[in-house]
C-alpha cells in the first residue's frame, strides 16, 4: 500500500499536467520566458529609460546633453500649442474608437459566417491592412486634392472641395483614414474570436426562438468581450501615436488645428532641434497612453476576471 504524504511546510508543491504517456510532465520555468524578456528590455524599457533621462536636459543633437531639471517640462504644461495638441490626439482617439470598433464588429461577424463569396470579399477589404500609413496617406491626398480629386468633381457636396482647409474637414479625413485602413485589423481580432464561439449556443437560442439580431446581442456580444477589450487598447495606443498620416495628409494645419502631440514631439525634435523637449512629449504621449489603456481594463472589470480565473 502506498501513501501519498502532504507537501511539508514552506515547500512548494509543483503543478503539473498528465504528459503524453498518463505521467506529470512539469509546466516550463521561467527560463523559457527569457529570451523574449530580454528582447522586450532591449528594445523597450531600455530606450524608454533612456528617453526620460533625456527629458530631464538641454540638447540640439550636437555636442553632449546637459542637464536642464524640470525646464522642459514646466515650458510644457506652459505650452498652450502642446495641451491644445493633447486635446486633439484625445479627440481622435476616442473618434477613432466610436467609429472602428462598430464596424470591425460587425465586419468580423459577418467574415466568420458561412456566407456565399465571404473569404473573396474579406480578402478584398483586407487590402488596406496591407498598405503601408504612408502609402494609404499619399493615395487619400491625392483622392482629396481641391483641384483634381474626388471633391473638385462634385462640388455640389463638398463646396468648394478644400476639406482639409477647414478643422472639421480635416479632424474627419484624419479619422475616416484611420478607419480605412486599421478597420479590417480589428475586424481580424473578432473574426477569430467569433469563431471561437462553441456553436451550440446558437443553436439552443434558435431552439429557444431567438433570431440573428437577438443571438447577436445576447451570445455574440457578450462572447467578444475580451476581444473588445484587447482591440479598444490597441486603438487607443495607435491613435495616440499616430503621426505619419498628419505629417502627409495634414501637416498639422490648418494652423495648429490639426497638431497632434506626436507631430508636435516631432516639430519640437527634428525641426526646432530641441531634443529634450521632444522627449518630454514623447513620455507624456507614453504615460498618457498607459493610463488610458489601464482606465479601460479597469471599467471593463477584465482585470477581475482574469483573476478569478485565476483562482480557478
Amino acid at each position: 500500500m502506498v501513501t501519498l504524504s502532504a507537501p511539508a511546510k514552506g515547500e512548494r508543491r509543483q503543478s503539473q499536467r498528465p504528459g503524453p504517456g498518463g505521467r506529470g510532465v512539469a509546466r516550463p520555468g521561467l527560463g523559457w520566458a527569457l529570451p523574449a524578456t530580454l528582447f522586450f528590455a532591449l528594445f523597450a524599457i531600455v530606450p524608454l529609460a533612456l528617453v526620460a533621462v533625456l527629458s530631464f536636459t538641454s540638447w540640439s543633437g550636437l555636442g553632449s546633453p546637459t542637464f536642464a531639471g524640470f525646464d522642459n517640462w514646466t515650458a510644457l504644461f506652459h505650452d498652450p500649442v502642446m495641451i491644445k495638441s493633447l486635446w486633439l490626439s484625445v479627440l481622435l482617439t476616442v473618434l477613432g474608437v466610436a467609429v472602428q470598433t462598430p464596424l470591425s464588429i460587425l465586419l468580423g461577424v459577418w467574415a466568420a459566417g458561412p456566407q456565399r463569396n465571404r473569404a473573396v470579399l474579406s480578402a478584398v477589404f483586407f487590402i488596406p491592412l496591407l498598405l503601408s500609413a504612408t502609402a494609404v496617406s499619399v493615395l487619400w491626398r491625392a483622392l482629396l486634392d481641391p483641384n483634381f480629386g474626388v471633391p473638385a468633381q462634385a462640388r455640389w457636396l463638398f463646396g468648394d472641395g478644400n476639406l482639409l482647409g477647414t478643422r472639421t474637414g480635416a479632424i474627419g479625413v484624419l479619422v475616416l483614414v484611420g478607419a480605412w485602413q486599421f478597420t479590417p485589423l480589428h475586424a481580424l481580432i473578432y473574426q477569430g474570436a467569433t469563431r471561437a464561439i462553441p456553436t451550440v449556443l446558437y443553436q439552443a437560442a434558435a431552439i429557444d426562438g431567438a433570431g440573428t439580431v437577438r443571438q447577436f446581442f445576447h451570445i455574440t456580444l457578450p462572447q467578444l468581450r475580451n476581444s473588445i477589450i484587447t482591440s479598444v487598447i490597441l486603438m487607443v495606443v495607435g491613435g495616440l501615436t499616430t503621426f505619419d498620416t498628419v505629417l502627409i495628409l495634414t501637416q498639422g494645419g490648418p494652423g495648429t488645428d490639426t497638431t497632434i502631440s506626436a507631430y508636435y514631439m516631432y516639430q519640437k525634435a527634428f525641426k526646432g532641434f530641441d531634443f529634450g523637449a521632444g522627449a518630454a512629449v514623447a513620455l507624456l504621449l507614453v504615460l498618457v497612453a498607459t493610463a488610458i489603456s489601464l482606465i479601460v481594463v479597469r471599467i471593463s472589470g477584465y482585470d477581475k476576471m482574469a483573476g478569478t480565473k485565476e483562482g480557478l
